[in-house]
């Protein structure tokens, strides 16, 4: 049924354009109020500026190694829980989606202490704490935000297969893995690729957690959101926008390729 005749013939549907309108309102010129700032001197330094370079680099090549580390970690897990029901599955779900629903700056501040010279982990491994305050700790940080928002998505997708295809496989003789390599993952792999996307975008704009675990050291660990902090704090808005601009063309473009695999599901 169109549109235009639904929204004549009902109240509640026209009242409901209100907040509609307002959110739209709202990130519309959120974005606009960005856009507007990039005339072509500020275009120039925008691509040009030394300071933005690096934390664009160190973003994107940051990002990307904790995506391949938190697919690691996350997609075998995912797989595991979706075949089995463990002990204490209830438990292991709860801790799992905590770095999901925690304050960013309470799961730096947990993450910094268990790799602090005085954590649990330098008992064991004492050169371990000399991941903080450098690059390797922003990898650690967007690995654990990320690789949480990925466990969560490719479970679903993982738990929704087809158990038909898995028993087919069965029957031929395919162990599980072979299942999973061979039927499950060729079959899935367009779901895949979205949660993956999700994930990547995570791990970019990833700050609270940055912050606290690798600090914000300029031209060290200064990730495109940190160099909006950090110019912001400086009062240097001309490269704290800069860093925005950049962000917002990056997960516009994120934005689009999810939405391209989305329309091909």
């Amino acid at each position: 049924m169109k549109a235009s005749y639904l929204l004549n013939k009902s109240l509640g549907l026209k009242l409901a354009l209100i907040p509609l309108m307002i959110l739209l309102l709202i990130v519309i010129g959120s974005v606009l109020s960005l856009m507007v700032q990039l005339d072509f001197h500020f275009f120039k330094q925008v691509l040009f500026d030394a300071e933005l370079h690096f934390a664009l680099g160190i973003s994107l090549g940051s990002s990307l190694i904790s995506l391949f580390l938190a697919f690691c970690l996350a997609v075998p897990s995912a797989w595991l829980m979706s075949q089995v029901r463990l002990p204490l599955q209830k438990f292991i779900d709860t801790f799992l989606d905590l770095p999901m629903v925690l304050p960013p700056l309470v799961t730096g501040l947990s993450l910094l202490l268990l790799f602090n010279s005085q954590g649990i982990l330098s008992q064991w491994i004492p050169s371990i704490s000399q991941w903080i305050f450098s690059p390797v700790g922003i990898v650690v940080a967007q690995t654990y935000i990320a690789s949480s928002i990925l466990l969560r998505g490719t479970r679903g997708i993982f738990s929704s297969f087809d158990q038909g295809y898995r028993f087919a496989a069965y029957s031929l003789g395919l162990s599980p893995f072979k299942t999973l390599w061979k039927i499950e993952l060729p079959m899935c792999w367009k779901p895949l690729l979205g949660c993956v996307i999700l994930a990547w975008s995570r791990a970019i704009g990833e700050f609270g957690a940055t912050l606290m675990l690798a600090g914000a050291t300029r031209f060290k660990t200064e990730t495109l959101p940190m160099a909006v902090y950090l110019n912001i704090s400086s009062g240097d808005f001309e490269i704290a926008i800069g860093a925005s601009l950049w962000l917002l063309f990056i997960s516009a473009c994120l934005l689009m390729l999810l939405r391209i695999v989305n329309r091909n599901v």
